[in-house]
């Protein structure tokens, strides 16, 4: 015999997913705005960062603030998307995150424990944005998403 899904399981997934959609737009903001401005103070003063000499991804330090500056400005308006739940920006949310996690590790050198961490936000943000099923989440959902205690 098969059981149908109550209204509570169903209420108790669809609140999960729709925590994890907005987990994923916070934290997509969160790396965009720190990824601007990391790039607007490479871009400024170079003095800032800690060069190495001899890595084998070398490039000037104003180019990989440019990078990391327009990825942040795209990683801004992608989470905007996703604040309303839209298909296209939860499959551009995981590739910036992807593009931000490449740029951090090219950039490793130059600002290591800030890349470190900017690649560990963006894994996590490629795991909400891939764990949550479409489904389970409707468009423009997170204003009525269901609120503890009930």
């Amino acid at each position: 015999m098969t059981a149908t899904p109550t209204s509570r399981e169903h209420t108790a997934k669809y609140a999960w997913a729709a925590g994890l959609m907005l987990f994923a737009a916070v934290m997509l903001t969160l790396v965009g705005l720190l990824d601007i401005f990391r790039g607007i103070m490479a871009i400024a003063q170079d003095q800032v960062f800690v060069t190495t000499r001899n890595y084998v991804f070398q490039f000037d330090l104003t180019g990989w603030g440019w990078i990391h500056l327009i990825l942040g400005v795209v990683a801004v308006m992608v989470s905007i998307g996703l604040y309303q739940a839209a298909t296209w920006a939860r499959v551009a949310g995981v590739a910036i995150a992807g593009l931000v996690i490449i740029a951090n590790f090219l950039s490793l050198p130059y600002f290591p424990v800030w890349s470190v961490l900017m690649i560990a936000m963006s894994g996590f943000i490629i795991w909400a944005l891939c764990v949550a099923r479409q489904e389970d989440v409707a468009p423009g959902s997170y204003d009525t998403m269901p609120r503890g205690g009930r």
